[in-house]
C-alpha cells in the first residue's frame, strides 16, 4: 500500500507541474534575464549563504559557469586546479571525506558536471560540525542544477573523441629473455634451461607460431585510440508557482582491446534527473528531486585465476605460448591431426586454431577468442524530496524544513562461460620448412547456450533531516541567525550485516554586527552504535569569528582593498570514522579447536581461550583544530586571495597495545590475549591552503590567472612502540611515512661480501646483490636496520597546486588547466621492477650487474631464486613523485549573436580539447606506465552545445 501511495503522489507531483507552468502570466514570461550578483550564495550545511558571510575553511567552484569554458566526465575532475586544500584524493590531508548530493550521501562518479551546479568543499571543522561524525574528516557538497523562473530552454551537448595510450610498458622479447634467464641460472650456480639453438629461432622471427615471441601491447591485440561519445539534453524553465529541470545523458565508452570478444567490449551509462520545485502558497513550498542510472558494460571472459588480460600482459613470458597457430602449417597427410581441428567449434577467422601446451590448458588469449563473454548491469534510483514552511506567522524569520530520500541500488552480472580446447602442435622439419605432423588436444568445447546469473549486489540508502532556521535584522545592524536541526541517514550494503548509520542533532547560532564583526557557535550531538552504552552520545562543539577589516572607517578610503576579512575557528569534533567495526568494545572468547591438557593422566580437556579483553570506556576518537582564514580583493578586484591555515589532532585513534599492558596479557602458545582496544594514537597535520585570482583585460581580452594548492605536514604524535634504537620509533615523524633500508650500492665482489656485515634475508648473498647500511653496528642486516625513508603522500602530496588560465576574446575562450605534485616518494616494488624467479623480464633489467657491467649496472644481478635479499623495500628503489601536468587544454567559440538571431537557437558554442596531455617529471617514465592495468590515456574531444 506504501509503494502505491508514493507512486501516486510522484505521478500527481509530475503531473501538476505542466498545469502550473501554463497558468504562467504575463509576468513570468518577462523574466528573461538571470541576474549574477558579485556576492553569489554557497551551499553549506543546510542552508545557502552569501559567499561574504563564509567563516573560513571552505571553497566553492561554480561548475555551471565552468563548464562553460572546460568540458570533462568526472564531477570532481582536476578539483585541486580550482580550489586550495583539495589534494584530489583529501580536504587538508585528511582522507575519507563525505560527499552528499543535494544533501544524501551519494556517490560523486554518478553526477556528471553536466548535471551540477556547484561544488562546495567544507574543509575545516568547523564547517563540516553541523553533518556530524560522517563528515569529521570533510565534506564534499555536490548541488545539482534547477529550474529557473525563466521561459523553456533546451540546451543540447554533444562531445565524441578518442583516448589515445601515453604509454606501454616494455617487456623482453623471447630470445633476449631465454638469455638472460640462462644467465640468471648461471648467477645461481645451475644449468642453462634454453639451448642457443632455441634462442636462434626464437630471435630469428622465421616461425613465431613455433618459437613463439607474443608482445601483449602490440596492434595485433590493442587499438591506438579508442572513442567515448555523449550526448546530454537539459530542459529547463519555470514560473513563480513552479520550476524544473531535467537532465537526459548518455555516454558509450569503448576498449583499448582488439581482438576476440573483446573487440566489442565497452561501458555505457544513460541518466535521467528531474528536479522540480513547487510553491504550493504563500508559507509552504516543495521540491522533489529523481534520478535513474543505468549503467552497462560488456567484457570478455577470463577463466584466469591470476586476473584479467593486463595481469596476464605483465605475468605471462613471451615463449610460451603461440596464441593463434594457422591451419596450413598442418601436414595435409597427417588425417588425424585434421580430424581434431575440424571438431573444433573455435576455427578462428577460418584460418587459425588456438594454441596451448602442457603447461597451458586455458590461457588469456584463447579465453577472450573462446571463452564467451559477461555483462555488468547496475541500476541505480534516487530520491529525495522536502518541505518548506515559512513561520512567518509565529515570528518573522523562522522556517522549518524536511528532507526525506530513499536511494536504491542494485547491480549483477551476466555471462555466457564457454569451455575450449586448446590444441598443443608437434612440429618437424619437410625440406627446411616447419610442419606440424601431430596434434594433443587438451580439453573440450562446450558452449552450453545458457545464461548464467551472479554477482548480485543490492544497496539502500534512507535519510531523513528535519530543521528550524531562524534569520533576523534587527536596527539594520544586528543580523542573527540560527539552526536547530535533528538529521540522520542509514546504508545498507548487501553482504554486510551492519548498517552505515549516522544521526546526529545540531544547534548553530551566529550573529553579525554590521557586517563587520562575526560570531558563530555550533555544535552536533551524535550517537554511535560501535561503542559501548554510556559512550555512544558525544558532544561537538565549535566557535568561530569574524572581522571584516575593509568594513572599518580606517579602511574606507583604501585604493588597495576592497574587501579585506580574517577568520579564526576552534572545534572539537567527535567520530567513529576510524572505528572499523562493531563491539571492538567487548572481550572475545573462543574454544580451542584442540584438546590442550587434563586434570587426570589419560583424559584432555579443550581449553576455552580469551582473544580480546573488553573496554567499557572506548570511546570517539577527535578531531581538535584551530584555524584561520584570510580573504581579500585588491585594486577593484584585479587580485583575490583566500587563505587557510589549520592545525588539527586527531586524537585517541584505537589499537591493541603492545606494551602499555604487562607482557602475561598475552601468550603465544595457546594463542590467547586479555588486551582490549583502547583509544590511544595521536596524529597531528599543519599546513596553509591559498587560492589566488588575477583579473585583468588587456584591450579586448579578458584574462584570468587562478593558482591554488596546499601544504600541509604530518605527524604521528603519539605511539605505542618499544624499540631497541631511537632511529626506530615512529612517533614524531611523519603519517604517510615510507621505512625500508638504507642501500649503499652493489655488492663488486666476493671479497666485498665476505668483509660487509653478514645480510639476513635468506639466500645467498652474492656480487651483484644490493649491500645495505648496518644502521645498529651489530654487523648484522635485518629488521632493525630499516629506517625513515620519506613521505609517501597518502592522501595527497605535501604541496599540491594547481594553475588555471583563461583569455577570452570576442567569441573565442582560452582555458588551460595545470595541476603538481610535490614532495612524496614512492617505491618500484611491482613485479615490473622486482624480476626474480619466473617472472616475465621488463627492459630494467637490461641494466643489469654482471662481471662486465659492474661499473655502470643500476640493477642487482639476475636470480631465478626469490630475491629475498634484493627485492624489499629499500631507498635502492624509490623514486620522487614530483610532476606537473598538463591536465586540460581548451579552445572554445561561440558563435555570434549576427548569425544565429534568426534561427531556432538562441546560442551555438563549439570547442576542441584535450585531457591528460603531458607529464613534467624526471620519473615521467614510470609515473605515465600501468604494469597492470589498461594504459593511461591522453583524451582529444570535440564537442558541440546549442541552447533552443
Amino acid at each position: 500500500m506504501k509503494h502505491i501511495q508514493k507512486r501516486f503522489i510522484l505521478f500527481a507531483l509530475f503531473a501538476v507541474v505542466p498545469f502550473l507552468m501554463n497558468a504562467q502570466t504575463t509576468a513570468g514570461n518577462e523574466t528573461d534575464t538571470i541576474i549574477i550578483t558579485d556576492d553569489p550564495l554557497v551551499q553549506v550545511p543546510y542552508r545557502k549563504v552569501a559567499q561574504s558571510d563564509i567563516l573560513g575553511g571552505v571553497s566553492v567552484v561554480d561548475l555551471e559557469e565552468l563548464t562553460k569554458k572546460n568540458y570533462n566526465t568526472y564531477s570532481l575532475d582536476n578539483m585541486q586546479g580550482y580550489i586550495g586544500g583539495f589534494t584530489g584524493n583529501a580536504l587538508w590531508g585528511m582522507g575519507d571525506y563525505l560527499v552528499l548530493v543535494d544533501g544524501i550521501p551519494r556517490a560523486a562518479n554518478n553526477v556528471l558536471p553536466t548535471e551540477i551546479e556547484q561544488i562546495t568543499f567544507l574543509k575545516s571543522a568547523a564547517a563540516v560540525a553541523l553533518y556530524g561524525s560522517r563528515a569529521a574528516k570533510g565534506a564534499i557538497l555536490i548541488t545539482t542544477k534547477r529550474g529557473k523562473e525563466t521561459p523553456l530552454e533546451v540546451n543540447v551537448r554533444a562531445n565524441t573523441g578518442f583516448h589515445v595510450s601515453k604509454s606501454n610498458p616494455s617487456y623482453l622479447g623471447s630470445a633476449q629473455y631465454m638469455t638472460l634467464y640462462n644467465e640468471a641460472r648461471a648467477n645461481d650456480g645451475q644449468s642453462p634451461l634454453f639451448s642457443d639453438d632455441e634462442i636462434y629461432h626464437h630471435a630469428s622471427g622465421s616461425n613465431p607460431y613455433r618459437y613463439p615471441n607474443v608482445d601483449f601491447y602490440s596492434s595485433d591485440y590493442l587499438k591506438s585510440y579508442y572513442n567515448r561519445t555523449d550526448v546530454s539534453t537539459e530542459i529547463l524553465g519555470g514560473n513563480e508557482r513552479a520550476k524544473f529541470y531535467t537532465n537526459i545523458g548518455y555516454y558509450r565508452q569503448g576498449d583499448v582491446l582488439d581482438f576476440g570478444e573483446a573487440t566489442d567490449n565497452f561501458t555505457d551509462r544513460l541518466n535521467i534527473r528531474g528536479n522540480i520545485d513547487l510553491n504550493l502558497n504563500d508559507f509552504i513550498s516543495a521540491y522533489i528531486n529523481t534520478n535513474a542510472t543505468f549503467y552497462n558494460a560488456r567484457s570478455a571472459n577470463s577463466s584466469q585465476e591470476d586476473g584479467n588480460y593486463w595481469t596476464a600482459a605483465s605475468t605471462l613470458r613471451p615463449n610460451r605460448i603461440a596464441p593463434l597457430i594457422p591451419l596450413d602449417f598442418i601436414d595435409p597427410n597427417d588425417q588425424q591431426s585434421w580430424n581434431l581441428v575440424n571438431g573444433s567449434e573455435n576455427i578462428i577467422g577460418g584460418q587459425y586454431f588456438l594454441g596451448g601446451t602442457k603447461l597451458d590448458r586455458t590461457n588469456i588469449f584463447a579465453d577472450y577468442y573462446a571463452g564467451g563473454y559477461s555483462k555488468w548491469t547496475s541500476r541505480q534510483f534516487q530520491f529525495d524530496t522536502g518541505l518548506d514552511f515559512d513561520l512567518k506567522g509565529i515570528t518573522e524569520g523562522l522556517k522549518f524544513h524536511t528532507q526525506f530520500a530513499v536511494d536504491y541500488a542494485t547491480s549483477y552480472s551476466t555471462s555466457y562461460n564457454n569451455t575450449y580446447a586448446v590444441y598443443i602442435p608437434s612440429w618437424y622439419d619437410y625440406n627446411g620448412t616447419d610442419v606440424i605432423a601431430g596434434i594433443e588436444k587438451e580439453g573440450n568445447d562446450e558452449k552450453s547456450g545458457q545464461q548464467n546469473v551472479g554477482g548480485s549486489t543490492s544497496n539502500q540508502t534512507i535519510a531523513f533531516s528535519g530543521y528550524f532556521t531562524y534569520d533576523k535584522t534587527i536596527n539594520a545592524d544586528h543580523n542573527l541567525n540560527a539552526m536547530l536541526i535533528a538529521s540522520g541517514y542509514q546504508i545498507t550494503n548487501s553482504g554486510q550485516y551492519h548498517r552505515t548509520s549516522s544521526a546526529n542533532a545540531g544547534l548553530q547560532l551566529g550573529y553579525n554586527y554590521k557586517k563587520k564583526y562575526y560570531a558563530d557557535l555550533s555544535a552536533s550531538v551524535i550517537h554511535s552504535a560501535k561503542l559501548p552504552e554510556g559512550n555512544r552520545q558525544a558532544l561537538s562543539p565549535t566557535v568561530s569569528l569574524g572581522w571584516k577589516i575593509s568594513e572599518e572607517d580606517f579602511m574606507a578610503n583604501s585604493s588597495v582593498f576592497d574587501e579585506l576579512s580574517l577568520n579564526v575557528s576552534g572545534s572539537i569534533l567527535n567520530t567513529d570514522i576510524d572505528i572499523e567495526d562493531f563491539y571492538m568494545y567487548e572481550a572475545t572468547y573462543t574454544q580451542a579447536s584442540g584438546a590442550w591438557w587434563g586434570w587426570y593422566d589419560g583424559a584432555s580437556e579443550r581449553s576455552t581461550n580469551s582473544k580480546r579483553g573488553g573496554n567499557d570506556e572506548l570511546d570517539f576518537v577527535k578531531r581538535k583544530e584551530i584555524s584561520a582564514t584570510l580573504m581579500a580583493s585588491l585594486w577593484e578586484k584585479l587580485l583575490t586571495v583566500n587563505t587557510s591555515f589549520f592545525i588539527n589532532s586527531t586524537e585517541g585513534l584505537l589499537i591493541t597495545p603492545s606494551t602499555i599492558f604487562p607482557n602475561y596479557f598475552f601468550t603465544w602458545w595457546p594463542e590467547a590475549s586479555f588486551i582490549p582496544n583502547v583509544n590511544f594514537n595521536n596524529d597531528k597535520r599543519v599546513g596553509f591552503d591559498f587560492n589566488v585570482n588575477v583579473n585583468k583585460q588587456v584591450g579586448e581580452v579578458d584574462l584570468t590567472l587562478g593558482v591554488s594548492g596546499i601544504y600541509y605536514t604530518t605527524e604521528a604524535t603519539q605511539r605505542d612502540e618499544n624499540y631497541e634504537y631511537d632511529y626506530q620509533y615512529r612517533e614524531g615523524l611523519a603519517l604517510d611515512g615510507i621505512w625500508g633500508l638504507e642501500s649503499a650500492g652493489l655488492f663488486q665482489s666476493a671479497e666485498e661480501v665476505a668483509s660487509s656485515p653478514e645480510q639476513k634475508f635468506g639466500g645467498t648473498v652474492k656480487p651483484g646483490d644490493i649491500k645495505y647500511v648496518d644502521q645498529n653496528g651489530d654487523n648484522m642486516i635485518d629488521d632493525k636496520d630499516e629506517v625513515y625513508l620519506g613521505r609517501a603522500g597518502w592522501s595527497g602530496a605535501p604541496l599540491t597546486l594547481g594553475v588555471n588560465f583563461t583569455a577570452k576574446y570576442k567569441g573565442f575562450t582560452f582555458f588551460a588547466l595545470g595541476t603538481g605534485n610535490y614532495g612524496a616518494y614512492a617505491m618500484k616494488n611491482d613485479a615490473y621492477h622486482w624480476v626474480y624467479g619466473d617472472r616475465k623480464y621488463s627492459e630494467v633489467v637490461l641494466d643489469r650487474w654482471t662481471e662486465e657491467t659492474k661499473a655502470t649496472a643500476t640493477y642487482p644481478r639476475l636470480t631465478t631464486e626469490n630475491g629475498s635479499n634484493n627485492f624489499r623495500n629499500s631507498d635502492f628503489w624509490m623514486y620522487k613523485t614530483d610532476r606537473f601536468n598538463l591536465a586540460k587544454v581548451q579552445i572554445t567559440y561561440d558563435l555570434p549573436q549576427s548569425l544565429i538571431q534568426n534561427s531556432v537557437f538562441e546560442s551555438i558554442s563549439t570547442y576542441v580539447s584535450g585531457a591528460n596531455l603531458l607529464t613534467i617529471s624526471k620519473e615521467k617514465d614510470i609515473l605515465e606506465l600501468e604494469f597492470d592495468s589498461a594504459p593511461q590515456t591522453r583524451f582529444f574531444n570535440i564537442g558541440l552545445k546549442a541552447t533552443f
